[in-house]
Parts: C-alpha cells; sequence; structure tokens
C-alpha cells in the first residue's frame, strides 16, 4: 500500500539515502499511517550517527544524549517544522526506571524496534522498498484488533521506563476507547502489577501522558482506566476521594461518578483542557466538607476547599501557573445561583465583576458539564440562556474600578489625600455604587460622591466597599435553595 508523505520527511529519508545511510520513518506516525489518522508528528531513524547526520542537515539541533537530531525543516506546518532523526539504537539497563543507563547505537532497524514499547509503536516504513511496513512484533496485526500490547515481556518494559504504564491507557484513550479500542490482558495485568513504579517518573512526564489523555476524544473513560489500573493514586489521589461518596437523594451520582460523567460531557462538546480539568475537579472538596447523610447531606464551602485542592494539585504536577490559577478559579466561582426575575442587572454585574468577565463563557461551559454529569436532561435551560442574555446585557457596564470614570489620583486630588487605604475604600465604594446604576459613571458625579465618602469613618468607608461581596455571597449561597429542591447541582 502507497503511503503519502509529506515532502519535509521525504527530503530527509532521501538526502540520507543519497549519502549511502538507511532512513525510514518510525513508530506513531507510521502507526498513524497504517490506520488512516493523519500523524501529529513525524519520527526518522536512520544508522547515520548524530554527527553524521548533522552535516547532511546543517539546520539542527543536537543537545540530548540519546542519539536524536532535530532537523529544521522550514515548513509552516507546526507538526513538521522540526523532524527527529534518531539513529539506531539498543538501550541497556534502566536503573532509575526512566531512562537507560546508556545508549549503545545499532546496526540495523530491527535491533531499533525491538526497543519500542507497544508492538503499534514498532513500525517502520522501508520508502526505498515501495514503502513496505517493516513489523517484526505483529503492530498490524494489533492495529487491526485494535490491541496495545507491550513489545516482548510486558514487565520489563514498563521497568525500563515506568512512564510506559501511563502511556498504554493515553494511547488506547486518544485512539478511541469507546471504538473498541484496549489493553491486552498479560499488559495490562503487567501495569496493575507494577503500578507503583510510577513513583519514580519525574511528574512533568506523567503531566503530559495526563493531559495528552484528557483531550482524547474518551478523557473520561481513560480517567476511570487510570483508575482501574491501580494508576490513578500516583497521579490524582484527590479525585479518587470521591469514590463511593453519595451526595443527596436527589443527586444521581457518587462524588467521583459525576466528575467522570461532568469530564465525558466537556469531552464531547470539544471543549478546552481548561474547562476540561475544571469538569473533573469541580467538586473535588465534597468528600472533605461532607456533614450528614441522605436528604440532610450538606457540603458547605467545597467550593473554597476545593479550589485549594485544586491549585494543590495541579502545582504538584508542575502544570503552568496561568492554568493553575485559571482552573483554580473556575472550582472557586462553579456555584452561582440564577433565577430570572430574582437577580437584578446590579446583581449580574456583581457576578461577572467577582468572577471576572474573562473567566463567564468557561463558568458556562463548566455549568452545562455539571448538570449533564447530575444527571439532568438539559445542558442549557432557560435560566441559564437568560443569564447568557443579562451577562452580554452588562459587558459593556463599567465592571471594575480601571473602568471608572476618575482615579486613585483624581480622589487624592479632590479630597486631599495621600496614598493609602482610605484612597482605595473610596474607589471601592464608587464602584459598588456604579454597579447599581451605571449612568452614574461620570467625572461630574464621582467627584460629588467621592467627597461625601471622605467624611465618612474608615469603619463607615470599609463598609460601603464590602456591600457588593455581602450580595454576591448571597449570589452564590442562593444555589443551595435551588440544589436542594431540585438535582443538587454543584
Amino acid at each position: 500500500m502507497a503511503y503519502s508523505l509529506p515532502q519535509e520527511v521525504r527530503e530527509i529519508v532521501e538526502g540520507l539515502h543519497r549519502e549511502g545511510y538507511g532512513a525510514y520513518p518510525v513508530g506513531g506516525c507510521v502507526r498513524d499511517l497504517v490506520i488512516g489518522r493523519a500523524p501529529k508528528d513525524w519520527d526518522v531513524t536512520t544508522d547515520a550517527t548524530p554527527e553524521e547526520v548533522q552535516k547532511i542537515f546543517p539546520e539542527s539541533v543536537y543537545e540530548n544524549e540519546f542519539g536524536t537530531v532535530g532537523v529544521k525543516t522550514g515548513s509552516d506546518d507546526a507538526t513538521l517544522t522540526i523532524v527527529e532523526v534518531t539513529t539506531f539504537r539498543k538501550e541497556g539497563r534502566y536503573s532509575d526506571k526512566r531512562h537507560p543507563d546508556e545508549v549503545t547505537f545499532a546496526k540495523t532497524i530491527d535491533d531499533d524496534l525491538s526497543r519500542r514499547d507497544f508492538t503499534v509503536n514498532a513500525l517502520a516504513l522501508n520508502v526505498a522498498e515501495e514503502q513496505e511496513v517493516i513489523d517484526p512484533y505483529g503492530g498490524r496485526r494489533d492495529l487491526k484488533n485494535k490491541v496495545i500490547r507491550a513489545v516482548g515481556n510486558p514487565a520489563e518494559r514498563f521497568k525500563e521506563d515506568a512512564l510506559r504504564l501511563v502511556r498504554a491507557p493515553r494511547l488506547v484513550t486518544e485512539l478511541g476507547i469507546a471504538e473498541g479500542w484496549h489493553i491486552e490482558d498479560k499488559t495490562y495485568a503487567a501495569i496493575r502489577e507494577h503500578a507503583s513504579l510510577l513513583r519514580e517518573i519525574a511528574v512533568e512526564r506523567v503531566r503530559d501522558e495526563l493531559v495528552r489523555l484528557m483531550l482524547g476524544q474518551d478523557a473520561a473513560q481513560g480517567l476511570r482506566l487510570l483508575e482501574e489500573l491501580g494508576l490513578l493514586q500516583y497521579i490524582m489521589p484527590e479525585v479518587r476521594e470521591g469514590i463511593g461518596i453519595d451526595q443527596a437523594k436527589h443527586h444521581t451520582f457518587t462524588v467521583w461518578e459525576h466528575g467522570i460523567r461532568s469530564l465525558q460531557y466537556a469531552a464531547e462538546r470539544g471543549f478546552s483542557l481548561t474547562v476540561r480539568m475544571s469538569a473533573l475537579l469541580h467538586d473535588v472538596g465534597k468528600p472533605r466538607t461532607k456533614a450528614g447523610e441522605g436528604e440532610a447531606a450538606t457540603f458547605y464551602n467545597h467550593e473554597i476547599v476545593g479550589a485549594r485542592m485544586t491549585r494543590e494539585l495541579l502545582t504538584r504536577l508542575a502544570f503552568p501557573k496561568q492554568f493553575v490559577q485559571d482552573v483554580a478559579h473556575l472550582v472557586r466561582y462553579h456555584l452561582f445561583y440564577y433565577n430570572v426575575g430574582e437577580v437584578t442587572e446590579a446583581g449580574v454585574r456583581r457576578f461577572v465583576r467577582r468572577a471576572g468577565v474573562e473567566y463567564i463563557d468557561d463558568l458556562l461551559r463548566l455549568r452545562e458539564a455539571d448538570r449533564i454529569g447530575s444527571g439532568v436532561p438539559k445542558a442549557f435551560p432557560y435560566k441559564l440562556r437568560h443569564l447568557l442574555y443579562m451577562i452580554e446585557k452588562v459587558r459593556r457596564d463599567p465592571l471594575s474600578v480601571k473602568a471608572l470614570a476618575v482615579d486613585g489620583e483624581a480622589v487624592m486630588k479632590t479630597v486631599g489625600l495621600v496614598p493609602g487605604p482610605r484612597v482605595g475604600w473610596i474607589l471601592n465604594a464608587l464602584m459598588e455604587e456604579v454597579l447599581d446604576a451605571p449612568e452614574k459613571n461620570t467625572e461630574e458625579l464621582l467627584t460629588k460622591r467621592m467627597k461625601a465618602l471622605a467624611k465618612l469613618s474608615d469603619e463607615e468607608l470599609q463598609e460601603k466597599g464590602e456591600k457588593g461581596k455581602r450580595q454576591m455571597e448571597e449570589f452564590e449561597r442562593g444555589v443551595e435553595a435551588e440544589i436542594k429542591g431540585k438535582y443538587r447541582v454543584g
């Protein structure tokens, strides 16, 4: 069968051939070609040494100990900007379960394929021989049967590099558990037996596999598989705390099941990793805040506890600070109450201000996932559509101190203050009045008001500024009545 190779890859292979070296596209890119998927990256293996590869392709980078040269192609396609060219190699013992103690260059493609993790990745394409697929371990058979099987002895493969323990469930999740992809029995058993080896792997490598799993088409099933294999306890033990934790009479699922189903909806809708992670973690604080059982069960402040747990969990996994902040923020503010006719425009402005206008769209997506994960039939009922309408209506209103017609300099100049807390209190008090009535956001009216506010005591000024905080808390707490009376969203 003829496979279509990008020109950039073909030029690299042909360039090595012209110099008398063997060269083969290898691994995941060949796997994807065989099953008809577009490869996400391209790798080439060769009997040329790294130094020889660099002579042939001067525009390249070699900064590792594993014989891999990154050849710069100049392609506009991000998957082809750099093609990794790796010398055939054999690997010895892995004392640290992460990296080979030594890398020895091999002579043949068969030697190189023997070190691969799974049979479906132990494939190479012989471009010179009418695109024959080199397949010494039955990878094409396993592709046909949708099986992930370790090359050789599974236990040995996982002892060599324990990251492979997570790579197997990640791979079946990406390929599609719902489409029948599964882990072969002996490989499955070896993962369960050696799951604890995952503790020896750098968290950054585990994080990268987790991200790819959660971005897979079957992310929820992938999380279930991590738990079945005994791996989740070494990655996200906080999520496991929800297993078997009933929520209440009107909530169909346990905390664990609810989070998984919320993630499933987020994945099915193609939501971002931020929303998917938030869907999984939004109720992570419930087990630690549960009081009572059955209809009397409560989970007060679980969103606050959950946000803290989320920050700790994602920081431990070395996620970027902004991602940690975004997910924790969504978890913190996922509880909000809105009923048509009960919440005013001012209340919506305060909600948007407190939750952050930049987070509103993702908060609504999270609420969709939360609802479906709770077992209710509609992700976006009328009340949420009406809230969206109200949000769109107030988006252009002044929602932050920066949007006021006056600033701190104006306050100090007008009422004769020096920099200090009273300046901020006056601005906050002005902001609260503008949230109630945006038409008051004029320099003339605010200047008049700041003069009156300056006459108040510190305590009175703080009280004025706290008005919005109290109203926001009521906006959030109102969800408890809705939860208890209906289906316990949250």
